[in-house]
């Protein structure tokens, strides 16, 4: 759990020396010259490569590190990890003053923790003006790159589009009796949803809802979605957005529904403060609000910026606030066990 590992984490302590001067790295950090790009690219040719820890999937990440490489000649060294998973090696690695991290692509809550932790650089990119306003954090020390939504979704052979239900009110219809599923590990989609539903009746909902029609609980988002497509679970209720489109694209028989409010949490990327190719680190960093936004698009994420046309120009969203997790979320994952995962079946 992020928020644990964040909490006994906390408060660590880093030495050494980094192989570029961390006075001169932030400053390269925040350049942006007109000749922002040939600098960095001049600087990371010498470097020769970037060591790259991500959470994305290797079918999604690929694209993008060969659309790098081929472009600018560098290569990207890649380890992959839940979020939790990365903050923990990257935490682990600084305390030994091991410097291998160049840039972290995770979710949210990762990137978060790992700027508490004093482990991100701060970056001024030229192409941060291009990207929605969520994408950017107040410390500029990490920016969104692609959203998750969170999305209903439904078997197309087993539920009309008539009866869906409108609000999360509707699913206390007796029709949905034994029809609903949900992923095992959503509390920080529970926590936000409750709390912009209030608190009090939020829960009281949810309550009733689990007892009146049962709730299948599954972990995995993408076993959710295959189970929906099944029609072993008519109606997932936290799918993310992209996972359904992908089904439907291979021809899996669901749709994707939104019940308002509409819960979305960003996944981004950052620059370690002692990234020992900060040349190389910066270039792939602009490459990914830039080029990498249009190749996730093409993997059917929603990438952040603003120039390329994507559902996040019809819809509203809520995006869920790290501190859910990072602060409250013992809090949260005792109550989503309580009132979903112990109650569901």
């Amino acid at each position: 759990m992020l928020g644990a590992v964040g909490v006994a984490l906390a408060g660590c302590v880093l030495t050494g020396t980094p192989v570029f001067a961390q006075s001169d790295a932030a400053a390269l950090a925040t350049y942006q010259g007109a000749d922002r790009e040939q600098r960095l690219l001049a600087g990371a040719r010498k470097e020769g490569e970037l060591t790259l820890y991500t959470s994305m999937q290797m079918e999604s990440s690929a694209p993008l590190q060969k659309a790098f490489e081929d472009k600018y000649g560098v290569r990207i060294r890649m380890w992959r990890g839940a979020g939790k998973d990365i903050l923990r090696r990257a935490v682990t690695e600084a305390q030994a003053n091991r410097n291998d991290l160049d840039i972290v692509e995770s979710d949210g809550f990762a990137l978060e923790a790992l700027h508490r932790e004093t482990l991100l650089q701060a970056v001024k990119s030229p192409y941060h003006a291009d990207l929605i306003p969520e994408a950017l954090r107040p410390q500029g020390q990490w920016v969104g790159t692609r959203v998750n939504i969170f999305t209903a979704v439904y078997n197309t052979n087993l539920v009309k589009p008539e009866t869906l239900p409108k609000s999360y009110a509707d699913l206390l219809n007796p029709a949905f009796k034994g029809k609903l599923g949900i992923e095992s590990d959503d509390y920080d989609w529970f926590g936000m949803l409750v709390g912009l539903l209030g608190e009090e009746t939020g829960l009281k909902l949810f309550r009733d809802i689990v007892a009146t029609n049962g709730m299948s609980v599954r972990k995995g988002h993408t076993l959710l979605t295959n189970l929906v497509a099944a029609g072993e679970v008519p109606i997932g209720l936290t799918v993310f957005m992209q996972n359904a489109d992908v089904a439907k694209k291979n021809g899996a028989p669901l749709e994707w529904f939104l019940i308002p409010p509409a819960v979305a949490r960003p996944n981004g990327i950052a620059l370690a403060k002692r990234a020992p190719h900060p040349h190389a680190a910066l270039l792939f960093y602009d490459f990914m609000l830039r080029d990498g936004q249009q190749i996730m698009l093409k993997r059917e994420f929603v990438p952040t910026s603003r120039k390329i046309p994507s559902v996040l120009n019809r819809i509203e969203l809520n995006f869920v606030d790290p501190a859910i997790v990072l602060d409250g979320g013992a809090k949260w994952q005792k109550l989503y066990s309580e009132v979903v995962r112990k109650a569901g079946r």
